[in-house]
This record gives structure tokens, sequence and C-alpha cells, in this order.
């Protein structure tokens, strides 16, 4: 399964730590990358290019000024759209149908989401009908989206080429630099 995640509508200074925290969720769970839109943040990307680097594995980030016509590619080149909201479907009753497309592209919300994302998107999912965190939901997803398969110690070795890893202890941190 393929995964790409658009955060749309970035803005400077409000969403630097959210959009920041979009892209670690995006890929310690497994996406292979973030496509961002709203403002070009020349520091968020080269944040990210950084902890990839330091933590290893393949990881893009990429700025889109135009988000819906890059909605309308990806859907061209079999990229079905998952768009992540309060208002949607429950997740547990479309996940299996969401994986089954092989490629997908979640997209999160920041400021108000135009309507043709809704129109667009194959699927309007909801993890729940409550105000929540954009990051929770998109944890979430990916999460029941590979079941759970990024949580196990074998997903680590996505991970690959790392100057830095953390090796699991039931107390105290051990960091290991290559």
């Amino acid at each position: 399964m393929r995964i790409m995640v658009l955060r749309l509508g970035h803005r400077l200074p409000r969403d630097e730590r959210v959009t920041t925290h979009v892209c670690l969720t995006s890929r310690a769970f497994g996406a292979e990358g973030v496509i961002y839109s709203g403002q070009k943040d020349n520091s968020l990307e080269a944040s990210v290019k950084r902890i990839s680097d330091n933590w290893g594995g393949k990881f893009s980030i990429d700025y889109e000024a135009k988000p819906i016509a890059r909605i309308e590619k990806m859907k061209k080149d079999g990229w079905a759209v998952a768009h992540l909201t309060m208002y949607g479907m429950p997740l547990p009753e479309k996940v299996g149908e969401i994986a089954g497309k092989g490629r997908i592209l979640v997209v999160v919300g920041a400021e108000k989401v135009p309507a043709e994302v809704y129109q667009l998107a194959d699927f309007n999912i909801a993890i729940g009908n409550q105000p929540h965190s954009e990051i929770a939901a998109l944890a979430i997803t990916l999460d029941r989206l590979q079941g759970g398969k990024e949580l196990e110690r074998a997903f680590q070795s996505n991970f690959g080429g790392a100057s830095i890893s953390l090796e699991p202890a039931e107390k105290g941190k051990k960091i290991r630099k290559a």
C-alpha cells in the first residue's frame, strides 16, 4: 500500500507546530511523504528533511500552491482520496474499502476546507463526530489502514540509513548513533 498525506492550508506562524506534527506522524506511521499547501514554509521543509536524514528512511515533503489541481491529478493517476473530517463516515465502516485501493491520498485540513475537497474525495472519513485533533485523526487512520503493522519492530527496517536510532528501554533513554 502506498500512502501520501496532503495538508491543506498551512498558515504561518499559526500552523508551524501542527503541520510539523502532521509530517512527523505521517512519517512514523508509514506514509511516503507529505504535500502541503497554503503558505510556503522553507523552515518546515528543512526541518522535515533534517529529521528524515537523521532518523533514516525515505520520506518526502513537497509544497503545492494549487491543492485542488493536485488532488485531481492524483485521482487521474489512480490514487484514492480519503479526506479526514468530523462530518464524514465512521472510519471503521470504510477502512477495508479504503485500504483495498492500494494508493491513498489522505487529506488533512487546517483552515476551512474548500467544498471541492469534499466533492473530490472518494471517502470523507471521520474518526469521531466530535471536535478533535487532525493529528490524532491522521494517526488513527494510518494505523487502521495498515492494521497496526507500523507499530511492530519489523516496520523499523523502513528507516534504514539512520544516523540516530532508539533502542527500546523499560526506563531511561538508549540512543544509538551510527
